[in-house]
């Protein structure tokens, strides 16, 4: 439970600054308003359509996973990258802890205040519901494949803002490697059908996809969980690194 020191101390930072509640302020207006366009198509062509495979599967699919593509670079480009400016970073080895404690607590806290901003977003579909009768399976199933894919998207910015001091950086960075994880099969006609199916294994958003249409499945769940694994050992041996260079 050592990180929890390390937990705690980010958790007040983000919320004793302002621009974790300005992410927050813009992710809940843009995720309000991807709903509400969404709401009203629905309401148009809803006699036609399946709440399933319309609503929920355009807020998920179109709306939810790009606005937090926006986001989560803005909220984990600091997380490291600020400590090796400001010459703290040092400061932390000097404490009884070891690497895993002190990433684990930063990306603990980086994905607490993720996950309170999509909790936020619930009050769409309860408000739906009191006018609305639906299968809440469907959306539930869109928020898990949400916190997951939430989730390696700060194991991926962790890892990248461990690798420079630079902010600016370390958040365009991140915001490349998601742009290719977005783009990696939207090359079809120029690499051939074969590789596009091997490397849509790898691809992020294409296996957010059952998701947004209602499906769990187990192989998903533990694909995103690997990949954030991944991550947060990329980070671990990126901070090692800093010891055999001499540098902490």
């Amino acid at each position: 439970m050592k990180f929890l020191c390390v937990f705690k101390k980010e958790l007040r930072l983000y919320f004793g600054s302002f621009i974790a509640y300005a992410l927050a302020t813009a992710f809940l207006v843009l995720t309000g308003y991807f709903f509400y366009t969404d709401l009203i198509f629905y309401d148009l062509f809803g006699d036609f359509m399946d709440i399933t495979s319309s609503l929920w599967y355009y807020f998920f699919q179109q709306d939810m996973r790009f606005v937090i593509m926006l986001i989560l670079p803005l909220l984990t480009m600091r997380l490291f990258a600020e400590e090796k400016k400001l010459g703290t970073i040092e400061l932390l080895w000097t404490y009884p802890l070891k690497g895993p404690h002190i990433i684990l607590g930063k990306f603990l806290a980086c994905f607490v205040v993720f996950v309170a901003m999509v909790a936020c977003t619930l009050v769409y579909p309860l408000l739906l519901s009191t006018i609305h009768q639906f299968d809440w399976g469907p959306p539930l199933a869109g928020y898990l494949g949400t916190i997951l894919l939430g989730a390696a998207f700060i194991a991926c910015g962790t890892f990248i803002s461990s690798l420079t001091e630079n902010q600016a950086v370390s958040g365009m960075a991140t915001y490349g490697v998601l742009v290719m994880f977005w783009f990696l099969t939207w090359n079809e006609e120029a690499i051939g059908q074969q590789v596009i199916s091997a490397v849509s294994s790898f691809s992020l958003f294409d296996r957010f996809q059952d998701f947004a249409k209602g499906v769990i499945n187990t192989k998903d769940i533990l694909f995103f969980l690997a990949i954030t694994l991944l991550f947060l050992y990329l980070t671990l041996q990126s901070l090692e690194s800093r010891k055999w260079r001499g540098t902490r």
